[in-house]
C-alpha cells in the first residue's frame, strides 16, 4: 500500500476517534431520572507532570494504562501507577480542600471507581457529571469514551455497550491547570478548585426516551403555555402526553420527523410563580416508552423602558452577589444543604434576588432558589481577559452557555442569562459577545439578557455606562467600587450616574473588605466599620439613580481567592463578605438589610 492512503487512512480513524470522544447531547433533568449514585470515595492518583496524559497523547486511547486500570500480569511487567493503593478522594468535592498537600496544586488527577452493574435488556446508560474543573476525559472499562471541557457546566456519554455483569470501572482524567485560551482564562478572582466537583450518576433510560423539553409561560400573556418535547430518537407520529394534575390539563401531540413535538395550553386558573409566591406544578411527559416528572414554576419576566416587569408589575431586585463557595467549611458548593444555608442568609437580608457568579452554579442552588423565590441571575465564566480573536475560545464560551441554558431553562428562577463579567471594550470583545447575545436569544427567547459592564468616568463625579455592549442588553449590569478601588467611601454622596440607554440598570457589584471581629474608626480600612460606612453612603447614592432597578453587592459571604495575600486580614480570602466564611454576620449586613426593607415596604400597596 502505497503511503498516501495509510496516511488517509490514519486520517479517518483519527477523525472516529475524536468524534467518539464527543459528550452525547445533555439530558434535562437528570434528579427525576432513573440514576444509580457514583458519589463517594474514589481512588485518586496525582500526576504532577501529567504522565498518564503524555500516554493517550502519543498512543491510541485504548492503549493508555491509566484508562485501562492496567495490573501487571507477571512479576516483570513495568506499571508505574496502582489506582487500588492510591489515596482516597471525596467525590462530589474539590482536592484542594480535601488534602493540604493538594491546597494550591494546579494539573491532573486521575480518578477511579468500581462499581457492580447488572444490565438490563432495552436500557440505554449514560454517565452523567455534573461538573469537572476544567478539562475531563472519561473511561469506562478501559475504552476511552468523552471528553469535556469547562469546569461549571454538565456533560454524559453513553456507556451502555461499555457495560458488563457484575464488576466495572470508570477512570476520569481531570485537570485544572490555567490556560491562555480558556474560558476563564489565566487569571481570576477565585480559588481554581479542581476535580470532579459535583454529583456523578448513572443514570438508565429505555431506548428510546425523552431527551429534552421546555414548558413555559408565553410572553405577554397571563394564563397560556408554550413548549415543546424533544424525544431521543428522531421519527414522526410518535405520540406525547404532557399533564399538569393540579390544574387537570392534559395534552397529547405527535412528533414531527425530527423527534420534536409542540406543546400549548391555555387555563385561567394558573398561580404564577414569584419571590412572594414561589408556586411550583408537577409536570408529568410521558411516550410509549418513557415518563418523566418536574416541577415547574409559570412566571413572566420583561423590561418596559427602564422598569423590570415581573408578571406584568415592576419589581426592584434586591440581592446579592454569591460565589459557589461552601459555608463554614470552605471549598466548593455542591449540595442541598449548602443551597439551603446560602440561600437562607440572601431571605435572611430580606433579598428576593441572588447573582451566581461568575460561571453556571450546581443545579441545587437553582432548584433551592425556585423552591425558597428567589430569582436569579445565571452567569458565564467570561471574565476579563479572553482571546476575543480566537474561534476555539468563542466556541468553548458558546458550549459553555449553551449548557448552562439547556440545563436551566424550565426554572423558573432564572430571570436573567449573563453574557459575562467586566470585559475591556475593545472592537473585538464587543463582537465576541454580540455572538453570545445572539446564542442565548437562539435558545431562550423568554429571559432577560445581561452583562456585568463597567462605568466611565467623567471629571470627578459622573459615572456613564455607555459600552457598546449595552445596545445588545435588555437589562444594564454594572460593577462600581466607589469607596474601595475608586476614591472614599463619601465620594458616592457627588457621584451622578448617566446612560445613554432606555434600559433599567442593575448594580451588579459594589462593596470593600472587612475582616470580621476588625473594630476601629470608619476610615480604616479592612474593619468592618468602614465597610458599614461604605454601604451607608452607597444606599443613599443608589437611590438617587432614576434607572435603577437592582442591587446585588460584592458578595454575601468571604471566599477563598489566591491573589488576596494579606496576612492576618485577607489570608487567600477576599474579605468582600456581608458575612465571614464561618457563618459570621458584619455590620454592612444589616445596613443592606434595612435598606431592602425600605424598598420592599415602598413596592407594598398602601392602605
Amino acid at each position: 500500500m502505497s503511503p498516501r492512503p495509510v496516511f488517509l487512512i490514519l486520517q479517518f480513524l483519527a477523525a472516529l476517534t475524536c468524534l467518539a470522544q464527543q459528550p452525547a447531547p445533555l439530558i434535562t433533568n437528570v434528579e427525576h431520572r432513573n440514576t444509580i449514585s457514583l458519589n463517594g470515595s474514589w481512588r485518586a492518583i496525582v500526576d504532577l507532570y501529567d504522565v498518564g496524559y503524555s500516554n493517550y497523547r502519543t498512543h491510541l486511547p485504548s492503549q493508555n494504562p491509566f484508562f485501562r486500570n492496567a495490573k501487571p500480569q507477571t512479576r516483570r511487567d513495568r506499571i508505574e501507577y496502582d489506582f487500588d493503593r492510591s489515596d482516597l478522594l471525596k467525590v462530589p468535592g474539590d482536592w484542594n480542600t480535601q488534602r493540604e498537600s493538594l491546597f494550591f496544586y494546579e494539573g491532573t488527577v486521575w480518578y477511579e471507581k468500581s462499581f457492580s452493574y447488572h444490565p438490563r435488556p432495552k436500557t440505554r446508560v449514560f454517565l452523567y457529571i455534573g461538573a469537572a474543573n476544567y478539562i475531563a476525559r472519561v473511561g469506562v472499562n478501559g475504552t476511552v469514551i468523552c471528553e469535556h471541557e469547562g469546569g461549571f457546566t454538565p456533560f454524559d456519554c453513553e456507556i451502555t455497550t461499555l457495560l458488563h455483569e457484575g464488576e466495572n470501572f470508570v477512570v476520569v482524567y481531570v485537570n485544572n491547570a490555567r490556560k491562555a485560551d480558556a474560558v476563564p482564562a489565566l487569571t481570576t478572582d477565585w480559588w481554581n478548585y479542581g476535580g470532579l466537583t459535583r454529583d456523578l450518576y448513572l443514570v438508565e433510560l429505555p431506548e428510546q426516551f425523552i431527551q429534552d423539553y421546555v414548558l413555559q409561560l408565553k410572553p405577554g400573556t397571563r394564563d397560556q403555555l408554550f413548549g415543546w418535547v424533544k424525544l431521543s430518537n428522531p421519527g414522526a407520529g410518535q405520540q406525547v402526553t404532557v399533564r399538569i394534575p393540579d390544574l387537570s390539563m392534559e395534552k397529547r401531540v405527535t412528533t414531527n420527523a425530527g423527534g420534536m413535538a409542540e406543546i400549548s395550553f391555555a387555563h385561567a386558573g394558573l398561580k404564577l410563580w414569584s419571590p412572594d409566591s414561589p408556586q411550583l406544578y408537577k409536570v408529568e411527559i410521558e411516550t410509549a416508552s418513557d415518563k418523566v416528572t418536574d416541577e415547574i414554576g409559570f412566571r413572566s419576566i420583561q423590561v418596559r423602558g427602564r422598569d423590570i416587569l415581573l408578571n406584568g408589575s415592576p419589581v426592584f431586585l434586591r440581592g446579592v452577589s454569591i460565589h459557589e463557595e461552601a459555608p463554614y467549611r470552605s471549598g466548593r458548593a455542591f449540595s442541598d444543604d449548602d443551597a439551603r444555608i446560602l440561600l437562607g442568609w440572601v431571605k435572611e437580608l430580606g433579598g428576593n434576588f441572588v447573582r451566581l457568579a461568575h460561571y453556571p452554579h450546581n443545579e441545587h442552588m437553582v432548584r433551592m432558589a425556585e423552591r425558597m423565590g428567589l430569582m436569579v441571575w445565571s452567569e458565564v465564566p467570561v471574565y476579563w481577559s479572553i482571546e476575543w480573536d480566537n474561534p476555539a475560545a468563542l466556541a468553548n464560551a458558546k458550549s459553555q452557555l449553551t449548557e448552562s441554558i439547556v440545563r436551566d431553562r424550565n426554572r423558573a428562577s432564572i430571570v436573567i442569562w449573563s453574557v459575562g463579567n467586566e470585559t475591556p471594550i475593545t472592537d473585538k470583545r464587543t463582537l465576541f459577545m454580540h455572538s453570545l447575545v445572539e446564542t442565548v436569544r437562539a435558545l431562550d427567547s423568554t429571559r432577560l439578557i445581561s452583562a456585568a459592564l463597567e462605568a466611565r468616568k467623567v471629571e470627578s463625579t459622573t459615572r456613564i455606562i455607555d459600552d457598546p455592549l449595552g445596545a445588545d442588553l435588555d437589562v444594564l449590569g454594572c460593577n462600581e467600587y466607589i469607596g474601595w478601588y475608586d476614591g472614599a467611601p463619601e465620594d458616592a454622596d457627588r457621584a451622578a450616574w448617566q446612560t445613554p440607554y432606555d434600559k433599567p440598570l442593575i448594580m451588579s457589584e459594589f462593596g470593600g473588605d472587612a475582616s470580621y471581629g476588625f473594630r476601629a474608626d470608619s476610615d480604616v480600612r479592612f474593619s468592618e466599620d468602614y465597610q458599614e460606612d461604605l454601604y451607608i453612603h452607597q444606599v443613599k447614592m443608589l437611590d438617587r439613580i432614576a434607572f435603577l432597578r437592582g442591587a446585588s453587592p460584592w458578595i454575601l459571604m468571604d471566599f477563598r481567592s489566591p491573589r488576596r495575600l494579606l496576612p492576618g486580614i485577607q489570608d487567600y480570602y477576599n474579605r468582600k463578605g456581608l458575612i465571614s466564611d464561618r457563618g459570621e454576620k458584619k455590620k454592612a449586613f444589616y445596613i443592606l438589610k434595612a435598606w431592602y426593607q425600605q424598598k420592599y415596604d415602598s413596592e407594598r400597596p398602601h392602605h
